[in-house]
């Protein structure tokens, strides 16, 4: 990977990978220190790994090689898939989270996880509405990266997407979201969806501001 460090300190917990990666996962560690995080994911009894981790500092660790499987995404579902182990790639961005003490990602954290994003989509052909939060993917588990996480700055580095300006709302909101990749329109899809997209109103409810973000992220998707 030109010009970034990357240190090997593999987990055993992978194997092989039974299809294509067209998927990028970005999820935060959720415990108290880099280390402890690390050592969940190297731990066999854990049965848990990331292919990536990046502390905040912007130090990349690499557990697992891409062409192996990880076991990061666990019940999961995006645009009609589950099993979403299978054709992802996985990076652990180390943060306390929601329930440590949540905080914003450092700048040098945030420029190595665009320069690792960067060199994953230029070895493989990830569509950009397939990069996508665990919280995306596991609304109903998981809250990762969470709303601090700077999803705006990353599609403009051309990493993922990001709406347009707003316009009219949709008028169903169970189909914006479905056709953007959720399962559904339950309340934590919804708040999911606000996480990523509306970060500073987290209602989940089907309101006002969230018909409209979606009809402009649906846009965006396409």
């Amino acid at each position: 990977m030109s010009g970034l460090e990357i240190t090997d300190l593999p987990s055993p917990n992978q194997d092989g990978r039974p299809c294509a990666i067209d998927m990028l996962v970005l999820h935060y560690t959720g415990m108290k220190s880099c280390a402890e995080a690390v050592a969940r994911l190297r731990d066999p009894e854990a049965r848990v790994s990331s292919h990536y981790v990046v502390d905040e500092d912007g130090t990349i660790l690499r557990l697992v090689p891409e062409a192996q499987r990880a076991f990061h995404a666990g019940v999961s579902y995006w645009r009609g898939r589950r099993m979403l182990n299978d054709p992802s790639i996985g990076i652990e961005i180390v943060n306390p989270g929601h329930q440590w003490g949540y905080r914003p990602f450092p700048p040098a954290q945030m420029v190595a996880v665009r320069e690792l994003c960067l060199g994953i989509l230029g070895r493989h052909a990830i569509p950009p509405h397939n990069v996508v939060a665990h919280s995306d993917i596991a609304p109903s588990r998981k809250q990762d990266p969470g709303e601090l996480f700077d999803w705006r700055g990353l599609a403009g580095a051309g990493i993922g997407l990001w709406p347009g300006p707003d316009g009219a709302p949709a008028g169903d909101l169970r189909a914006a979201l479905v056709g953007i990749g959720y399962e559904g329109d339950d309340t934590d899809s919804i708040r999911a969806f606000q996480r990523r997209f509306l970060r500073d109103h987290l209602s989940g409810q089907a309101d006002g501001p969230t018909l409209v973000r979606a009809a402009s992220v649906l846009a965006a998707y396409g």
